[in-house]
């Protein structure tokens, strides 16, 4: 009894939580008499004199003040540290490219991370940073596939010793097929019986349903191989309470998270497969709830097709292409894009984009940018894709769901088309805190959870219902902004 006591009383002395794992991003090194944020605002000031010609007032005053949210964040050495990666792999002629939501960014465009003018392109720099956010940016840098990627990596693990960086896993979870193969074999259902409820159980039917497992349910009442079969129901059963929990565990394709001194003293981690890398033990959502650091290091086939052209270019042609100053309105592109010949072009190769480009006719950069976002399963399934095109006809007034949307919705013509559109939505229309405005964000990623997706439904509602937007109307900002977590 006196055992049990004391291992109560130790318990209870016992404080330990998650809140503070001790995670420091690494501090990036400086010469004597500077700090990270004068290195970042010389390193900045220096690329955005090369890469503006000329470097503008608009340009400039646009640079210092993304600096001073940078510098009031205490992001200089993120950015730095990323800049560095970039500078590696521009040394060793490995053709590196920042994508995403950092193309908003002029300090991005100005240290060579990413080569869209923003500027020029009038992007909006709030999408990829804002103190609302209260979230590290994401900035993920796309490699060419094989070897140069996997000089980048091992760089950044020589740069901050194998236990100062690693690769975040991958938590791969149940989803129809893999519930039912293995519960299936656990059953022993011949495998001829579980080959035909694998074929009629869609590919990612339990993301994109709010009945998961109907085609499955129907496949197993419709056959007689499963008809009769006395663990059929039982099957069912199981395969469905299973759904979204963890498999096995895998490799991200490309986060790297960068420690300040041991990850083994902040987070588990193990040995990969692949000889000189090591895998923390966490997904990326797991390493952002913890404060944990990531940088994507992306493998992209067209990368390698980019930089064979470039050299092709310069080998041929004697002509040096620089990526950051390409015509931004060649009408060569625009009219082989409204012709839908794109094979080959990445983004909008696929019959989906190829049937759509004649309807949208592009006809600057941010048409382009609206075609990318337009075919995803959100806007379809949320029925958003053919008022656009009628309302760029001029065939449809460009209203928006509800008068306090219009700053939001303006330039997309009311249509909400952009995750960032949504969050700003919620935040609007319900009141969302910068961190519900991020649980939605999470929520709407890969790995949608139902049950999550349903409370954010809820406190939507509570949320309009307090504004006074009821009805058809609060019916039609809900389906806009749930439609997006398919």
């Amino acid at each position: 009894p006196e055992a049990i006591h004391n291992a109560g009383e130790l318990a209870s002395r016992v404080s330990y939580t998650l809140e503070d794992l001790g995670y420091q991003f690494p501090p990036y090194p400086v010469p004597p008499g500077e700090t990270m944020d004068s290195l970042l605002w010389e390193r900045v000031d220096e690329g955005a004199r090369k890469r503006f010609r000329p470097y503008h007032a608009r340009a400039q005053a646009q640079i210092e003040r993304e600096l001073k949210l940078i510098e009031n964040l205490g992001l200089a050495g993120y950015f730095l540290i990323v800049w560095d990666i970039v500078e590696f792999c521009r040394r060793e002629g490995i053709l590196a490219q920042g994508r995403g939501s950092a193309a908003n960014s002029a300090v991005c465009y100005a240290l060579g991370i990413t080569a869209v003018d923003p500027i020029q392109m009038d992007l909006l720099f709030e999408r990829f940073l804002s103190e609302e956010r209260g979230e590290w940016p994401d900035i993920d840098i796309d490699l060419p596939s094989g070897d140069d990627r996997e000089r980048a990596i091992q760089y950044v693990y020589e740069r901050y010793g194998r236990l100062g960086a690693a690769m975040t896993a991958n938590v791969i979870t149940y989803r129809t097929r893999s519930a039912l193969r293995d519960v299936g074999k656990a059953l022993g259902f011949d495998e001829d019986v579980l080959r035909h409820l694998s074929k009629h159980s869609a590919r990612g039917e339990w993301e994109h349903s709010r009945k998961p497992l109907d085609g499955t349910k129907r496949a197993l009442t419709s056959n007689p191989l499963t008809r009769e079969h006395p663990l059929a129901a039982k099957l069912f059963e199981l395969a469905r309470s299973i759904q979204t929990l963890p498999r096995h565990l895998g490799q991200h394709s490309g986060g790297m998270v960068i420690c300040a001194g041991q990850l083994d003293s902040i987070v588990p981690l193990q040995p990969a497969t692949m000889p000189g890398r090591v895998i923390v033990q966490w997904d990326k959502d797991d390493c952002a709830d913890m404060g944990i650091i990531k940088v994507d290091l992306l493998g992209l086939g067209m990368m390698a097709v980019l930089k064979d052209t470039v050299s092709l270019i310069r080998n041929h042609h004697k002509e040096e292409v620089d990526l950051a100053h390409l015509p931004p309105g060649d009408p060569a592109v625009y009219e082989t894009l409204q012709r839908a010949d794109t094979v080959g072009l990445f983004q909008v190769e696929s019959r989906a984009q190829m049937s759509c480009l004649p309807r949208l006719k592009p006809r600057n950069f941010y048409d382009i940018v609206v075609e990318v976002a337009i075919i995803r399963p959100g806007p379809i399934v949320g029925n958003m894709l053919h008022p656009y095109l009628r309302r760029r006809e001029g065939e449809e007034e460009p209203i928006s769901l509800h008068p306090l949307l219009e700053p939001v919705l303006k330039r997309t013509l009311g249509v909400p088309l952009f995750q960032e559109q949504l969050l700003r939505m919620a935040m609007i229309v319900a009141d969302f805190t910068g961190g519900e405005a991020e649980e939605l964000r999470r929520a709407m990623g890969f790995k949608r959870s139902e049950q999550r997706m349903a409370d954010i439904e809820k406190r939507l509602r509570s949320g309009m219902d307090k504004k006074g937007i009821t009805g058809e109307v609060q019916a039609r900002i809900v389906q806009s902004i749930t439609s997006f977590a398919l």
